[in-house]
């Protein structure tokens, strides 16, 4: 009875995929322009190209150095708990592997929901799994915070001094170049910069200490726990960041080759909403990164592309997100209303009959040196609509 069960759960997925494809007028993606090896190879195999859950109606590409091969579209975690996951199961039956999560979202709630969803028989094995080291950043600014409040004012007044000037030299805030993709996201700035600019006199105190080794290793240890696996494929360290002082720790490099020789980790990454280019060239620089997860879309990747294209060019896999924020917020609440011509100029550029969402992953997906983009999945709808975007190839105009 199990087994006719999802027999036919599996069959009606399909229904509703096909049905929806037919209904938009759109075609189904075709397979991205790679070895047709298919099935599964083993991590330690020495193959260029590890597969997950190859599906003929998916477009994938590799994952930089890693050998992994990722569906264009891969699912966030935001949307994510444990009363809204079971739809993700659709979103697999179509191609998607890869799975991407963090311990501050929901506050555990979004790995304990993965956890469940990848428990079903088979899952696991046709997934890729991401998580971040949350707790990173906010630890690195206390501890620096700690040694500046007992500083002396005139110390205190130097520090923000060049705080501020750095921020400035790096263009961090230059409209365009940050966008603001959820409520309080530049608050993280200001500890970081101020953390960067004590880092010369006060990195001692701080930087590759056991503090840092512990508040990773907990972290890890927490999310292996919550979501029931013995390890994850990639782990995303810091999350978040917004300069290149806080990649350089040798805390975050040791830790992980630690945790990766323990078998609970494969690929080191790392994610960044703001400054997104000096992270990303940064993590490229230091060279032991192999994935950077970054915010790149119609708005602002006039600044991003070059950074995108060298990290490429030195094996670094880079995967999109906030592709659609800027032009789609249907759950982002406490925003300011999205501007109109951003919405006019994604239509400019990206022609075709497709919804704004998809218009967004179309045009990210259109750059060869990303690996993927991607998107929030919050239910059944979502899924039929933003997978639609893989394997699409259009031919963008001039703005």
């Amino acid at each position: 009875m199990r087994k006719l069960y999802l027999a036919r759960q599996m069959n009606r997925r399909r229904f509703l995929y096909r049905s929806a494809v037919s209904s938009m007028g759109l075609g189904l993606a075709a397979t991205a322009a790679e070895p047709e090896t298919g099935g599964q190879i083993r991590p330690d195999s020495g193959a260029a190209f590890e597969w997950r859950n190859k599906q003929g109606d998916m477009a994938y590409r590799k994952l930089g150095r890693t050998g992994l091969m990722i569906s264009e579209v891969i699912c966030g975690g935001d949307p994510i708990g444990l009363n809204n996951y079971g739809h993700i199961e659709l979103a697999i039956d179509m191609g998607l592997n890869y799975l991407d999560m963090a311990p501050m979202y929901r506050r555990g709630e979004t790995e304990q929901a993965f956890g469940k969803l990848i428990a079903r028989p088979s899952l696991r094995d046709r997934v890729l799994l991401t998580t971040k080291v949350s707790p990173y950043t906010s630890a690195r600014d206390r501890m620096y915070k700690d040694v500046f409040d007992g500083l002396p004012s005139e110390k205190q007044t130097a520090i923000m001094k060049r705080a501020a000037e750095l921020r400035r030299e790096r263009f961090v805030d230059k409209p365009g170049y940050f966008l603001e993709y959820f409520s309080g996201q530049g608050n993280g700035i200001d500890g970081a910069f101020r953390s960067n600019a004590m880092t010369r006199d006060y990195g001692h105190l701080v930087e590759g200490s056991r503090p840092f080794r512990k508040v990773i290793m907990d972290s890890v240890e927490g999310s292996l726990k919550r979501v029931g696996t013995d390890h994850f494929d990639i782990l995303m360290c810091p999350h978040g960041a917004c300069s290149k002082e806080e990649l350089e720790s040798p805390e975050i490099h040791q830790t992980f080759l630690e945790l990766k020789q323990q078998g609970k980790v494969r690929f080191l990454g790392v994610t960044s909403h703001n400054n997104p280019a000096g992270v990303l060239r940064a993590a490229s620089r230091l060279g032991y990164y192999d994935v950077a997860m970054i915010a790149y879309n119609v708005i602002n990747g006039g600044y991003v592309e070059e950074a995108i294209r060298e990290a490429a060019a030195s094996g670094m896999g880079v995967i999109a997100m906030k592709s659609a924020n800027p032009v789609a917020r249907r759950h982002r609440k406490g925003l300011e209303p999205i501007p109109d011509w951003r919405i006019q100029k994604l239509q400019r550029i990206v022609p075709g009959d497709y919804t704004v969402p998809q218009k967004a992953y179309i045009w990210s997906l259109q750059n060869p040196s990303i690996s993927a983009v991607i998107s929030d999945l919050w239910n059944e709808n979502y899924v039929t609509e933003n997978l639609f975007a893989a394997g699409k190839r259009v031919d963008l105009r001039l703005a």
